[in-house]
């Protein structure tokens, strides 16, 4: 297909009864994460990151979705056999990170905030600054994604995180959490559900980044030996920082420091607590069906089957064979067979999300126009 062509991979066809563990699947969990991607290709609605455009017959398997709003299982196994292929995803040796199908998890937190500066509180959230551009620049062998104008007119980087910690950037404060380590562990996992002392619940959105390349502190602290891969945790993580002191040259706010990257928020009001975060498709995520792929490779709405033995709650691991539909993005989501697994919210997902860096067999399913 035209639409693969240009993607740094090999894909090889498969029939949909022959994906694996494609006869298990409930695919009457997806239909509604599918159906709301639909609604937004039929819209043309805005998207909160931009993606690569969908392919030729996406509109047309969109609208025939939103015909059949309670289809039933056999109905949904007919729509994907009839109006998307299927393709295994096969990385071209050194035109990915990985040579394999790889996917992480992530999450959405959910912390106690306040609104005003409190003893318990003390770490700014920042909101979308006004100077932040969403435009490109390459200094050197680095690309940065957003950048902001100097005086005489020039373009440069924006902020580095140390720089915008240190009060460079024109941001302002829209809540505050407990400390740094809270604030960057949101950052990583792009919103946050936050719990004010009233009991009023609340949602930090993604609202941008400074566009600096991502740095995977995690993976600092396992690579100098300050904590061994097989005890390698959120939790562990978070101890570590919080243990090494985060003011001002301690070890720990040093560590957060080397991630250049920096995320903005904005803060959103009378949120539905049974709904998932906005990805950056501008579409609610649903627990254990979103996906967040590389948006320089794939659409927004495009279906994803995965297959693989992964972290599920309580430490076991299972085998997971599942529809998924690429609904979110990520600066370390790099590659064609790359995937982040929206694994829900609240500390029990995150603990299982923090888990998850496996290989997987991983298929992107086109329509076919």
């Amino acid at each position: 297909m035209d639409y693969l062509a240009k993607a740094p991979a090999d894909f090889e066809p498969v029939h949909f009864d022959d994906l694996p563990g494609s006869r298990f699947d409930k695919l009457l969990e997806a239909w509604p994460a599918f159906r709301k991607s639909c609604e937004r290709v039929i819209r043309d609605a805005a998207v909160l990151r931009a993606a690569a455009p969908s392919p030729v017959g996406m509109l047309a398997a969109a609208e025939l979705a939103l015909r059949v709003p309670n289809a039933t299982e056999a109905e949904i196994r007919t729509f994907f056999t009839d109006s998307f292929q299927a393709f295994r995803i096969l990385p071209r040796a050194g035109l990915n990170p990985h040579s394999h199908g790889f996917v992480t998890g992530y999450y959405e937190p959910e912390i106690s905030a306040t609104l005003d500066r409190t003893p318990d509180h003390e770490e700014p959230v920042l909101g979308r600054p006004p100077d932040l551009l969403n435009t490109p620049i390459v200094e050197g062998s680095v690309t940065y994604a957003s950048s902001r104008l100097l005086e005489n007119g020039q373009s440069a980087p924006y902020w580095s995180r140390a720089e915008i910690t240190a009060g460079e950037s024109a941001a302002r404060t829209i809540a505050w959490v407990r400390d740094a380590i809270e604030l960057f562990m949101i950052q990583v996992q792009g919103s946050a559900r936050v719990v004010l002392p009233d009991g009023k619940l609340m949602r930090l959105m993604y609202d941008g980044r400074n566009g600096h390349p991502y740095e995977s502190i995690g993976r600092i602290l396992v690579n100098e030996g300050h904590i061994p891969l097989a005890d390698m945790s959120l939790d562990a993580l978070k101890d570590w920082v919080r243990r090494a002191g985060q003011e001002p040259g301690q070890a720990g706010r040093a560590l957060l420091l080397r991630n250049n990257s920096y995320v903005f928020f904005r803060l959103v009001e009378d949120i539905d607590p049974a709904a998932g975060p906005i990805g950056g498709e501008g579409v609610p995520l649903t627990r254990l069906r979103s996906l967040a792929i590389d948006r320089a490779i794939w659409a927004y709405g495009l279906p994803f089957w995965i297959s693989g033995d992964l972290p599920m709650e309580h430490g076991v691991t299972g085998n997971i064979q599942k529809l998924m539909i690429a609904q979110d993005t990520g600066s370390a989501i790099v590659g064609a067979a790359r995937g982040d697994i929206f694994y829900g919210s609240g500390n029990s997902a995150g603990q299982t999300a923090a888990r998850v860096r496996h290989a997987v067999d991983l298929f992107v399913m086109i329509p076919r126009g």
